[in-house]
């Protein structure tokens, strides 16, 4: 840090919840002005309200400064490196979450089957509201749910007269799509960035996750989609009818307005909240919690069972010891 600006505790930072929800940056360089995050190429310097920001996406060509580094940190904001028109994830920064209440129930819950399939069928019933899916069995929710998402793709083709065939991806090669299936894959990302950030910013673990396992984001998966129904898949389509209407003269930009169009929705929707109430009723069981506990930067030692003592202790210290120990 520099010298004057000591690091911000937790309580002084933004919530997640009241945070814009991400901001991509491709071919610049990063730095920092004081206390505030710089983007400069060719055209200028940029000054990015890191501290209002929940997640950077950053692309191609971008570099950074220690002192930029330092400044994001401080701010709580999650570093997310992505590839070429930002639809492949590399990795990403220590957010501002340091409790690990979240954490621990993460864990718990899906270490032992009966909890983890009691999530996995909570998500499944967010998606059929109006259903009684409780007898059915993993394979037929995930059957279930693949009807429901080909009958989505389908109802977004008619209703914005998109043509449509199939879902296709090639992560090594994001332009051999048609149009919608960049679009969607575009609106994906941004919507798997967000939800990832949030994860990260309550403490939970990105990879623990209920239905989808396997991979160290499989949590950001699970979440994600309970929203691309009502989300991503629209936006998608929207952008691309859109651009037909347009003439397609701006089809060759269809990454970077769908994910404009993305942001306008995270936060008409006010997502970033959304998936902070979501993830608490999947994981706390009824559990007031209160905004403290999550934010409090306070290291504490397992003192066995469900106890717990101060860190920060020498406990070789004679008064720690019971009286037979001394």
């Amino acid at each position: 840090m520099q010298s004057g600006m000591p690091p911000s505790t937790p309580m002084q930072l933004s919530r997640a919840t009241d945070r814009i929800s991400f901001l991509y940056l491709e071919h610049c360089t990063l730095g920092r002005d004081g206390g505030a995050l710089t983007a400069t190429d060719d055209k200028g310097i940029v000054h990015v309200p890191v501290a209002a920001l929940s997640v950077l996406l950053l692309g191609p060509g971008t570099r950074l400064t220690h002192q930029a580094v330092s400044v994001v940190a401080d701010s709580g904001c999650s570093i997310v490196w992505v590839g070429e028109e930002g639809v492949r994830y590399y990795a990403h920064g220590r957010s501002l979450a340091r409790s690990d209440r979240l954490l621990v129930k993460q864990a718990e819950k899906v270490s032992n089957n009966r909890s983890r399939l009691a999530v996995a069928r909570a998500m499944y019933d967010m998606r059929f509201p109006n259903e009684d899916t409780s007898s059915l069995t993993m394979q037929q929710l995930r059957g279930k749910e693949g009807a429901r998402v080909r009958k989505i793709y389908r109802q977004n083709s008619e209703e914005y007269g998109v043509d449509w065939n199939r879902r296709m991806y090639n992560p090594d090669d994001f332009l051999s799509g048609d149009p919608i299936n960049q679009a969607l894959s575009a609106a994906h990302t941004c919507l798997y960035g967000l939800c990832h950030s949030v994860i990260v910013a309550l403490g939970c673990s990105p990879g623990l996750g209920f239905v989808h396992t396997g991979h160290d984001r499989s949590f950001v998966y699970d979440i994600a989609d309970l929203y691309k129904a009502e989300l991503s898949i629209p936006v998608a389509f929207q952008v691309v009818s859109d651009l037909n209407k347009n003439g397609r003269a701006e089809m060759s930009d269809v990454s970077s307005i769908t994910r404009r169009a993305m942001r306008d929705a995270f936060k008409q929707l006010r997502l970033a909240e959304r998936v902070a109430a979501d993830l608490k009723t999947l994981l706390i069981d009824e559990e007031t919690v209160s905004s403290e506990e999550f934010w409090a930067d306070i290291v504490q030692l397992w003192d066995g069972n469900d106890r717990r003592v101060s860190g920060g202790t020498n406990y070789e210290d004679p008064v720690h010891f019971p009286e037979s120990e001394k």
